[in-house]
């Protein structure tokens, strides 16, 4: 293994100890997840509810300047239903053919936000907002990656910023002979994919 594998390897552990990590937060914070849903405890709940923000403090606390720029905001919504569609259409018709195993949706695009007593409507539909978007991009990205292992395994010259869950199968830059005799074998390196996605 060269040392590109390895770091790449290191970062997916770490993200194997942040999830864990993120399930002591659950005991933490009085809650517990059954069925996808989010249950918290009525200590945790009562706690919330005087937290919670009223409109007034909402609207006072950022402004007329800030709450303009909403409109701003959620006309990005638009591109972003579109492009969803348009990707999952895609995988749908195309990734069989190529057979590469689909990208659950659910696993990217997490709504849960809303059971949050602390937050007010206004806050649960920004996070509503946040959550969809930011969910979207990375279900859009898992999607190019395989696509991307698929048709042009070859990692870049240049460093890459944060390389996505694929990179790590793809050749060096420059492998021409390895590129040619292992491209068949890598277009068919999904079973990490397959054991992720029934997590």
């Amino acid at each position: 293994m060269n040392s590109i594998d390895d770091i790449l390897s290191k970062i997916e552990t770490l993200e194997k100890e942040l999830a864990a990590e993120l399930e002591k937060k659950e005991r933490e914070f009085l809650y517990t997840i059954r069925e996808k849903r989010v249950r918290f405890s009525e200590q945790a709940k009562q706690q919330h509810r005087k937290l919670a923000a009223t409109w007034a403090d909402y609207a006072q606390e950022y402004g007329l300047s800030r709450m303009l720029t909403i409109p701003v905001i959620y006309f990005a919504l638009l591109p972003a239903v579109f492009l969803d569609a348009v990707v999952s259409g895609y995988q749908c018709i195309c990734f069989p053919v190529y057979g590469i195993p689909k990208v659950r949706r659910g696993q990217y695009i997490i709504m849960d936000h809303h059971q949050l007593r602390y937050l007010n409507l206004i806050e649960k539909l920004g996070c509503a907002y946040c959550s969809y978007f930011n969910g979207l991009i990375g279900y859009v990205r898992e999607i190019a990656a395989r696509t991307e292992q698929y048709w042009c395994p070859i990692r870049h010259a240049r460093p890459v910023k944060a390389p996505h869950s694929r990179y790590r199968h793809f050749f060096a830059y420059g492998d021409a002979e390895g590129y040619r005799t292992g491209l068949a074998e890598v277009r068919k390196r999904f079973d990490d994919a397959r054991e992720q996605d029934q997590e």
